[in-house]
């Protein structure tokens, strides 16, 4: 099955300046031999080394490198290497220019309805009618010549092109800026992915770009492999390979089996060592990559394999297509493809569908269609009533005859009414809503960096505002990490410090430093520490520090060990996984017979000792009633404390009979336990107070872990998660998986019901349990809301409960880069406590969109009745086209930017979550909205109607066509205008509060924003002149205006005194979508290979269409063999099709295909029909 995922791509970009017969003669290997031998898999991949090169220390000898010590670092031989193989850097699409961005802006289409609409106006306003001094079309335009006025007739058609040109160029910015800011953001998790490479003899951590070919890199469990190489030395190495091949399984790999290691893959177990041969664009996901156009490189493309067909390209880029497919269906677990090029994974997340909007999203949606539908009805209706009132007038009344020498006249007034109408279907259209919460989602983004943590995903930091549940690790995000030894139980004495070595026997002091030594990863070690007096630097895995800190406290010597014994002389490796618990080592003694070293969780390790060493340093029998004793007196009282117990054993193996290694129960049982060690991890001293604040901000904290269920409770106890007289469950995985499932194994969700409401700690969990949990939790109905989980993880195989909660959080320090990968959040600095700072910003992200949203649409309600009923009534609308945008640049951009910007505080974290299903719009802002409305519209309605008699001025009302600006219409605009300005200070409390200035100076950009404003309607009122329709206004008039728009802060307060309860008439709005409408998620993940509108229909003819999904696959199977005799990426439907084809013998079918993959002697991937 390998082979049919990995028929491999068989042409490569050149790279730029690589001229085949150059500099590759100075290497005895040339990129096109690499590439080649990278296509091969198995016993092919061995075959070949062996024929060509004989083993892979030859490989390593022509790349010009050491096994053993790797590179030198001469920055010479880096760069020439570079130059001949290629960067390990596959290149970014290029951005879009700002040109292209201002291009996709103008295809907004009521932006272009207006651009029509002005131009027709300006084309009108120049055409003079031959007859255009008559006396029947002069009536009609009756005071239009007057001063010369007809002349400026072309103003407003240009003001409106200007101003939609400010409308495009404000867009395109903000476009332009939130793809810097993306691409800031990749690049930023593109250097934070380091690899461990040998050179000069020691372990460096490099950039992932820096690795060049012929590197050797240290790969070890969680890593991402970033380049294509041959392993030279490996431990129980199991690759999860289905990035590139949809296979699920964990394919093993080793020297005389499959030494063959690709870019892109995830090591699940173990460890070794491979020596680079491809990188980059060479490397085999670099080929897919290109083949999709990742790169912009050099159309022309190399065969890498001779002897092909005609067809093997087509072959390819139908792979290339497929494979890209399979890569981004088969990597739904993980969030995002492979290779860390986070450039292709936002073109992936655009491709696969995701299944749910986020919550807001959904609501924002739905909100703003229902104003845009509102808004439509709204302009159309403006329009119809203002040309039959024009016609009736003109026609009927005053009994005129369409004179054809008056039409462009006529036309001109058409014009004039349909501008009214698509003005008032701007405003009201909400289109600055995507804006706010593009501008309120890059700004949480960029501050969250400050408190640590890293946004993958935008949508997640609104998401975490509605957390309902927090699924905690304990190691690292809880507690501190720096794990130190502080009890020990060895030779039958239960030591509560650290003994001396003179307390313990010198044969056996000897035995527990080379257990340590030896059954430790040798990539982990203690470092002297930076500066005097600090603590030694831990690097590697915590754990193992400590014991490595052990043993050097014990005065011994654990590097003098690992010098005797180097890792390429471990004889065996079963390495830790979540499975086992454990880790051994074996190694073969000097007289040829073996040692195997253990250590591992004690109450699993304890169970398969039989002997233990007493006192005086003998082995004695270790029976069950003695491990019993062992549990009570010495496991349960350090797991009480908080401990972490491991358990260190051994076993002497006879050469002969060789033991069968591969039967791991039996090499590893009858060990002889040497000591267990209680190792302490302390709680962060943050951490108690951030869990008190989620409690309070009705988030509940449950740790998940894989420790004993007594250092688990105790743990949780110091945090704060459980406390004395709380009606709370703590249990460990055993009895989870007990309690969930029925008679059948089967997990039903009725028991996770009654579990999880109550479930605190979750002790000696698996990664699996850790899913369940999660799944259980999100799909549970048994309360109102959804709950919305987040959860932390740090290792491989929390991979999938990250890419199952609603909020992923890897770990940055801790986590490998499988969990950084499925994660939403990437913790930079591992603490529980930035999570918090999370919750946060997610509520203050809700909160500034519902902020804006209570703004704009007081301003778009009282805009659009003002702009209808004045057209209605007064046959012009009050606010004119060009004044329409200037309120809509106010609302939509600055207003958006004003209040998205707004810092979270305290406060945020002191309510109940809102809930998935609550509404955007709550009951208090609906009070605010129309309560603000209807004041704003009985002060226009006032000034439009009686507005000439208060200030004593000429009525603006029924001016005819290019009539100079009135005082009269310029006071209504510059009301209108300062009442915004007002209200947007109103606008900043959503919740009723009286104090709408409450950290107004702690953000500047509103201050600036209000102030800015201000200045700019001064001009345009003082200065406008006729593009804006405004005449300039006297001192009182300002004063009056002023005095208005102040009177909105004093409104404000009224409305707040007017309990929201008693208003039982008004009605929410924007709730999320109705239940049914969203997709069963379960669901949703069977049918990755069925397309939207099938989606819909019930799970029978999913099964149905299922059905012939497999038969249309086998066809092509079969089709594609009959033509070109090569099934290259013809089988690359959907990944998970690839999974069916191992049965594909599928009776339902018509067509019967057996696959036979490759052996020794077949040809990969060969039919047999």
């Amino acid at each position: 099955m390998g082979d049919l995922g990995n028929s491999t791509v068989e042409f490569h970009p050149k790279k730029p300046g690589m001229d085949r017969g150059g500099n590759e003669g100075d290497f005895g290997m040339t990129v096109d031999e690499l590439c080649s031998l990278m296509e091969l898999r198995g016993p092919e991949a061995l075959q070949k080394i062996q024929e060509s090169y004989t083993d892979t220390e030859t490989i390593c000898h022509r790349l010009k490198t050491s096994p053993a010590d790797g590179l030198s670092d001469n920055p010479e031989d880096l760069e020439k290497r570079r130059q001949v193989f290629g960067m390990n850097f596959i290149p970014p699409k290029k951005p879009k220019t700002f040109l292209q961005l201002v291009w996709e802006a103008l295809q907004d289409v009521t932006l272009i309805i207006l651009e029509i609409a002005a131009i027709i106006s300006l084309g009108l306003s120049f055409y003079q009618p031959p007859g255009g001094d008559s006396e029947a079309c002069s009536n009609v335009s009756a005071g239009a010549e007057d001063e010369g006025e007809a002349e400026a007739g072309w103003i407003e058609g240009a003001a409106i092109l200007l101003s939609v040109f400010c409308v495009v160029l404000v867009t395109a910015f903000n476009d332009w800026s939130k793809e810097k800011q993306f691409r800031g953001l990749q690049s930023r998790i593109e250097q934070e992915q380091r690899f461990a490479v040998v050179r000069n003899g020691t372990v460096i951590q490099i950039p992932v770009a820096e690795m060049v070919v012929g590197d050797v890199a240290q790969i070890k469990y969680g890593d991402l492999l970033p380049a294509d190489g041959v392993l030279i030395q490996g431990n129980d190495l199991k690759i999860d390979e289905s990035s590139l091949t949809g296979e699920s399984d964990h394919v093993g790999k080793s020297i005389d089996k499959d030494p063959m290691l690709l870019s892109g893959t995830h090591v699940m177990e173990g460890s070794g060592k491979m020596v680079v041969t491809a990188v980059g664009v060479n490397s085999q996901t670099g080929i897919i990559f290109t083949l999709l156009g990742a790169g912009e490189i050099e159309e022309e493309k190399k065969d890498c394999k001779k002897g092909k067909q005609d067809g093997t390209l087509e072959n390819n880029q139908n792979k290339a297509k497929k494979q890209d497919e399979a890569v981004a269906m088969e990597m739904q677990p993980l969030k995002s493809a492979e290779g860390g090029e986070v450039e292709e994974k936002e073109k992936k997340k655009t491709s696969v569908p995701k299944k749910e909007k986020s919550v807001l999203q959904g609501k924002l949606t739905k909100l703003a269609v229902q104003i845009g539908k509102a808004g439509l009805v709204m302009s159309a209706i403006t329009v119809i009533i203002l040309m039959l009132y024009f016609v009736i007038e003109t026609f009927v009344i005053q009994g005129r005859v369409w004179l054809t020498e008056c039409t462009p006249i006529y036309v001109q007034y058409f014009v004039k009414f349909f501008i009214i109408g698509v003005t008032v279907l701007v405003v009201a259209v909400p289109e600055g809503l995507p804006l706010a919460v593009t501008i309120s989602l890059a700004y949480s983004v960029k501050k969250m960096m400050k408190d640590n943590n890293l946004v993958r995903h935008l949508d997640a930091c609104e998401t975490m505002g509605n957390a309902t549940a927090i699924c905690s690790d304990k190691t690292g995000t809880l507690t501190t990490n720096r794990m130190t030894v502080v009890q020990i139980y060895i030779l039958d004495q239960h030591f509560r410090d650290i003994p001396t070595p003179d307390q313990i026997n010198p044969r056996t002091l000897e035995l527990v430093t080379s257990a340590i030594a030896v059954n430790c990863a040798y990539t982990s070690k203690i470092i002297a520490a930076d500066k005097e007096g600090g603590l030694p630097k831990q690097v590697g895995n915590k754990t193992e520090c400590a014991l490595l800190a052990l043993v050097m406290d014990l005065k011994q010597d654990y590097q003098a060990v690992r010098e005797q014994i180097p890792e390429e002389k471990l004889y065996k490796v079963y390495t830790f996984n979540s499975v086992r618990k454990s880790m051994s080592t074996v190694i073969q003694m000097p007289d040829g017979s073996f040692r195997l070293y253990s250590k591992g969780a004690s109450e699993i390790l304890l169970k398969k000792c039989s002997f233990i060493l007493a006192r005086d340093g003998e082995v004695r029998s270790f029976k069950p009633r003695d491990k019993d004793e062992m549990v009570k007196k010495v496991i349960e009282p350090m797991a009480c404390e908080g401990l972490r117990t491991i358990c260190i054993a051994y076993r002497e193996l006879p050469a002969d009979p060789m033991p069968a290694w591969d039967n791991e129960i039996d090499i590893v049982s009858n060990l002889t336990c040497i000591t267990v060690v209680g190792i302490e991890d302390p709680v962060r001293p943050e951490v108690p107070d951030a869990i008190k604040k989620c409690q309070q901000a009705g988030i509940t904290v449950r740790m998940v872990t894989g420790d004993n269920i007594n250092t688990a409770r105790a743990i949780a106890a110091k945090c704060g998660i459980i406390s004395p007289g709380d009606d709370f469950l703590c249990i460990d995985g055993k009895e989870f998986n007990r309690r969930i499932r029925n008679e059948k194994g089967e997990i039903e969700q009725e028991r996770i019901d009654k579990i999880w409401p109550k479930l605190r700690v979750l002790a000696r969990s698996s990664p699996t349990d850790k899913h369940t949990l999660v799944k259980g939790i999100i799909d549970s109905t048994i309360v109102e809301q959804r709950q919305v989980v987040a959860v932390t993880g740090d290792g491989t195989n929390d991979g999938p409960a990250l890419k199952k909660a609603d909020v992923g959080f890897a770990m940055g320090i801790a986590g490998t880069d499988v969990a950084k990968e499925a994660s939403d959040i990437i913790l930079t600095d591992d603490n529980f406590s930035s999570i918090v700072k999370a919750v946060m910003w997610g509520r203050n992200v809700y909160d500034s969109i519902s902020k804006f949203l209570q703004f704009q649409l007081t301003v778009n309600v009282v805009a659009v009745i003002v702009a209808f009923t004045g057209a209605c009534i007064t046959q012009d609308s009050p606010l004119k086209a060009v004044q329409m945008l200037w309120v809509n640049l106010i609302m939509d951009t600055f207003a958006s930017l004003a209040l998205a910007t707004e810092p979270p505080t305290e406060a945020l974290l002191l309510r109940k979550p809102y809930g998935r299903n609550n509404p955007l719009i709550s009951r208090t802002m609906m009070k605010n909205i129309l309560g603000h409305a209807v004041f704003q519209l009985i002060i226009i309605f006032t000034l439009l109607f009686v507005g000439e008699r208060i200030f004593d001025i000429d009525s603006g009302r029924n001016a005819p066509l290019h009539s100079p600006p009135s005082e009269h219409y310029t006071i209504i605009f510059n009301t209108f205008v300062l009442m915004q300005l007002f209200n947007e200070i109103n606008a900043r409390k959503i919740h009723g509060e009286r104090n709408v200035f409450d950290g107004i100076f702690s953000n500047p950009i509103f201050c600036s924003i209000v102030l800015g404003t201000f200045a700019i309607q001064i001009v345009i009122v003082q200065f406008g002149g006729k593009p804006f329709s405004c005449s300039p206004l006297n001192m009182e008039q300002w004063l009056w205006c002023l005095f208005v728009g102040l009177a909105e802060l004093v409104w404000g307060q009224v409305i707040a005194s007017v309990p929201t309860h008693h208003l039982k008439c008004l009605k929410e709005a924007g709730h999320g979508p109705a239940p049914h409408e969203i997709m069963d998620e379960d669901l949703a993940e069977d049918e990755d290979e069925i397309d939207h509108a099938e989606r819909e229909l019930r799970r029978g003819q999913i099964l149905w269409f299922r059905g012939l999904n497999r038969i249309q696959t086998q066809m092509e199977v079969v089709s594609t063999f009959k033509r070109s005799g090569s099934f290259q990426g013809a089988v690359r439907r959907r990944s998970s099709v690839l999974s069916q084809l191992h049965d594909v013998t599928n009776n339902s079918t018509p067509s019967h295909v057996v696959l036979s993959t490759a052996n020794a002697t077949g040809a990969p991937g060969s039919f047999v029909l």
